[in-house]
């Protein structure tokens, strides 16, 4: 499985911005990148709110998993943003 460089939270708060900006969503900029890139942070605190909320996985996602290491890795991302692991 590929491992992405960037963190999980600017991931997400780069699509919300792309959502909100683009051509191909929500916005008019039919050439958005530049404009992601100087907004994303604008959604920084969207992502964490997704973040926190993936925190609990659903029925479907929990029979396939592994509880333990969901739990781990949300709050890891969480961990990176600078959010306190919860106890």
């Amino acid at each position: 499985m590929p491992v992405s460089s960037t963190s999980l939270v600017e991931r997400i708060a780069r699509v919300i911005a792309g959502r909100v900006v683009s051509i191909n969503a929500a916005g008019q900029d039919p050439s958005a990148g530049d404009r992601v890139d100087s907004i994303w942070r604008d959604y920084r605190e969207d992502a964490l709110s997704i973040i926190r909320t993936l925190r609990e996985p659903d029925p479907a996602m929990a029979e396939v998993g592994d509880l333990e290491v969901w739990d781990r890795m949300i709050e890891a991302a969480l961990a990176e943003a600078g959010e306190g692991v919860r106890s």
